[in-house]
């Protein structure tokens, strides 16, 4: 449960709502639990009016319509109860579900160039989305009935234990093997399901390299390849989920055992105490719903025990990488002005996931409002000093000074919008080509827009669209010819 406690803060956060969900689930449970014991109560009754025939008939009738109208008002009032505490209690878990995933989105934003090299697409999606399901799961569902169980366990036991301390004790005898059971079972859960999602992950990740290149992919003509290879990705995800859901299916049938050794006990041990004149008939009934009543609730404790492990898995993952801390940081919260007076003094660098050396002891300085050219062969390092200047990577040797100042010491936001940057790799978004344009400048106005547009020599064209600038373009720009 270690890595679970990032969600204190959530919890906190909404303390009242779960403090509300709590009290609701406890008078849920106390009028449920009303229930068999007035059925108790009428079978006592109806056995005392067979073998007694002197009892006043209007006595027993007013007696036993009272106990039915209160057992009806008991199931009304929980059946309430139970709808307003899912309420509370699963909304609850998708608040939180959106406050992990902004944070987990939020800090994707915050890391540096150098871990999109080290981390594939498919593996960073499939945690802010699979991960962080797998987490709401925990804090709804599995909290909601982790509650429900405990509450019922302890007013079920309250009631059994005032109707026959001796029954009672003999009742929760399985207890103990079932605590066994969970506490065998958790741990190998635990393991699987973290094998399972480093699979699904691996899984995302070939999909969504296959999507990215299926232009490619179809052009080579190597579909029966790719299927042949996520064929056999998925076959060994599916066997690993299957050996998950194995150890998983365990747990419900032995549930149901001993449940059912438990109706064995109260039957036995509370008919030999029903021949003793100890209890009476209505209390065995009552003991035996009382068991029955526990049924959902304990077949849910291996459920939920699967929903802990497997949001302790997946929770696990995602701290990995919000623990992770940019290697480029912000040392400067001011803004800085920033002139654009440019100087490299023999800086070095060399790309850690590859460890090729892009530049080694390069120094030039360019003025504000001069130009240069930068030119060599492939892999010379010109977009490594673009990639620099934006302080996309810090140099490991020399300095790189902006109006004179270390780039180190500059606001980060402050230097990045100052400077106008076109990639290498052409990108736009599944958006329309108005805001494709607007990209880095969300406030500029449609003249602005149309002059950039004609400065790209694109104007024409897009005015020919039905939509024109209203344009939605495909994932990647797919509806757009390359050029």
């Amino acid at each position: 449960m270690k890595e679970l406690q990032h969600l204190n803060k959530y919890f906190y956060k909404y303390r009242s709502r779960i403090i509300i969900g709590i009290f609701i689930t406890i008078a849920s449970k106390v009028f449920s639990v009303f229930v068999p014991k007035y059925i108790g109560s009428i079978i006592d009754v109806v056995n005392q009016q067979l073998q007694n025939e002197n009892i006043n008939e209007a006595l027993f009738k007013s007696t036993l319509l009272k106990y039915i109208l209160i057992i009806v008002g008991a199931a009304a009032f929980s059946g309430i109860m139970t709808f307003l505490m899912r309420q509370t209690l699963i909304n609850v878990s998708r608040f939180i579900e959106a406050d992990l995933k902004n944070e987990v989105y939020q800090q994707y934003q915050r890391l540096s160039l150098n871990f999109y090299k080290k981390n594939r697409t498919g593996d960073l999606m499939n945690r802010i989305s699979e991960d962080v399901g797998k987490v709401r799961m925990y804090v709804g569902p599995a909290l909601m009935y982790s509650i429900n169980t405990l509450t019922l366990f302890v007013v079920v036991i309250i009631f059994m234990y005032r109707q026959s301390p001796t029954l009672t004790m003999y009742t929760l005898i399985p207890l103990p093997i079932l605590s066994v059971i969970i506490y065998k079972i958790s741990s190998e859960i635990h393991k699987r399901s973290t094998v399972v999602q480093q699979f699904l992950s691996k899984l995302s990740t070939f999909s969504q390299e296959t999507f990215s290149g299926i232009s490619v992919i179809k052009a080579y003509g190597i579909e029966p390849q790719t299927y042949t290879n996520f064929e056999d990705l998925a076959e060994t995800s599916k066997q690993k989920q299957l050996s998950l859901v194995r150890i998983q299916a365990f747990f419900f049938p032995m549930m149901i055992l001993l449940i059912g050794l438990s109706n064995i006990v109260v039957i036995y041990f509370g008919g030999k105490q029903y021949m003793a004149g100890e209890i009476t008939l209505g209390t065995i009934s009552e003991f035996i719903m009382y068991v029955n009543m526990l049924t959902w609730p304990v077949a849910t404790v291996g459920w939920v025990t699967s929903i802990v492990q497997e949001a302790e898995a997946s929770q696990k993952r995602i701290n990995e990488f919000l623990k992770t801390e940019p290697e480029i940081k912000n040392n400067n919260p001011k803004p800085s002005t920033i002139k654009g007076n440019i100087e490299f003094k023999n800086v070095s660098f060399t790309y850690d996931d590859t460890n090729i050396q892009a530049l080694k002891d390069v120094s030039f300085k360019v003025n504000s409002g001069e130009t240069l050219a930068i030119i060599g062969k492939t892999g010379s390092g010109k977009s490594t000093v673009l990639d620099l200047v934006g302080r996309l990577y810090d140099v490991e040797k020399g300095e790189i000074c902006i109006d004179k100042n270390p780039i180190e010491q500059l606001n980060l936001n402050s230097l990045r919008n100052a400077i106008g940057y076109v990639p290498q790799d052409a990108f736009l978004f599944s958006d329309t080509i108005n805001n494709n344009i607007k990209f880095g400048k969300e406030n500029a106005t449609d003249e602005e827009v149309i002059e950039a547009a004609k400065q790209a020599q694109v104007h024409k064209n897009i005015i020919k669209f039905n939509k024109k600038y209203d344009t939605v373009l495909g994932e990647r720009g797919i509806t757009f010819s390359g050029g």
